[in-house]
């Protein structure tokens, strides 16, 4: 590591820099309560906080802003959002990805009306023992909903950390000594408008690329900034490439118009979702047909990613007879009854390229 002073001012100048920064800077954003709003005893909702940090994860301001509107007006309470069909709470929920995360805001949302009377646990273990809330989760929701002296540390704030004190470890091997980093600079007072602070940093002037270092009010304790590096951190390190798995996938339609489909196992991915058949995605042989029909394959390969893997699937496509009876496991959605919008993004991607086929094949 270069041999760089440790920033002068102590943890309470920082902090109070950052205040004043963040008191004229803050995001508007859908779910949060401003500073100045805060001063005036406006109090964050505990439920807006949760939702919107679960809907962060793995993604961006920008791609969730559209959600969170779509699901506070659907279901404005925690209570709400319980009392939800789960099909069109995942319907919602398509394309964040990650739909464990759907399934555990469900059982969290009950879990919450069921065991605390609709109100959300204010301390850090009693949101830790709800179902799906996290370590990370459970930090943010304490300290801006409930104003608790908890560090919250994002991909944001790891940044910020890894500049200002020039930590030089790649990630995830540096993630202990940057969360200890931001826990010694939370505050007693006003915790919530600083995690959130931090965040902002991160996001509008501390960015990956070409930070805005000439406007930041922690430019002068900088050690990477002092060091001209602050371009290179966070370090990362290198990652293996995603494999490429391959499967298939069976859209048929019944002559009465109903859609042959089948629910996913609850546990492992687009668990608990409607989806089209398939079998097991890998370097398996082809499965069987669900049913007998003359399946055809329109020459149109449907390609999704996930976290870890690209996906392949070949589509086959078919008229089923009207007496055609589901399988076990699986089971019929009558046409009227049936939403493109229950489907997660990858089946949705399927039905869009069968359905001009089988209507063609109708016409």
């Amino acid at each position: 590591m270069k041999d760089v002073a440790e920033p002068g001012p102590g943890a309470g100048e920082l902090g109070t820099a950052l205040l004043e920064w963040y008191d004229r800077h803050a995001r508007d954003l859908p779910w949060r309560v401003s500073p100045a709003a805060r001063a005036e005893g406006l109090r964050p909702d505990p439920y807006r906080v949760w939702l919107s940090e679960v809907m962060l994860q793995q993604t961006t301001v920008a791609a969730v802003r559209g959600y969170f509107l779509r699901f506070t007006a659907l279901w404005p309470t925690v209570a709400h959002l319980a009392a939800a069909e789960d099909a069109q709470v995942m319907g919602e929920w398509a394309g964040l990805g990650y739909y464990a995360r759907a399934r555990n805001l469900l059982k969290c949302a009950r879990a919450v009306v069921a065991d605390h009377d609709g109100r959300f646990p204010d301390t850090l273990p009693g949101l830790l023992a709800l179902p799906g809330i996290g370590p990370y989760t459970a930090a943010a929701i304490a300290a801006i909903a409930f104003d608790r002296p908890e560090t919250v540390v994002d991909g944001n704030v790891e940044r910020v950390m890894s500049r200002l004190f020039l930590i030089e470890t790649p990630l995830p091997s540096a993630k202990p000594e940057l969360v200890a980093r931001a826990a010694g600079l939370t505050p007693a007072a006003r915790p919530g408008d600083h995690a959130q602070a931090v965040m902002d940093l991160g996001a509008t002037i501390c960015t990956p690329r070409s930070p805005a270092c000439g406007i930041c009010p922690w430019r002068t304790p900088c050690r990477a900034r002092g060091a001209a590096v602050q371009d290179t951190l966070p370090r990362k390190a290198a990652k293996a490439p995603k494999p490429v798995r391959h499967g298939h996938v069976f859209v048929g339609r019944r002559a009465d118009g109903a859609w042959l489909l089948e629910r996913r196992p609850e546990s492992g991915l687009l668990g608990g979702m409607l989806g089209w058949p398939g079998g097991a995605w890998g370097d398996a042989p082809a499965p069987a047909a669900p049913l007998p029909a003359d399946w055809r394959d329109p020459g149109v390969e449907i390609r999704h990613t996930f976290t870890h893997f690209h996906l392949r699937l070949v589509l086959h496509v078919a008229d089923l007879p009207g007496d055609a009876v589901a399988p076990a496991g699986m089971l019929f959605v009558p046409g009227a009854g049936f939403r493109r919008t229950d489907l997660p993004t990858l089946m949705r991607k399927a039905y869009d390229l069968a359905a001009p086929v089988l209507a063609g094949a109708r016409a």
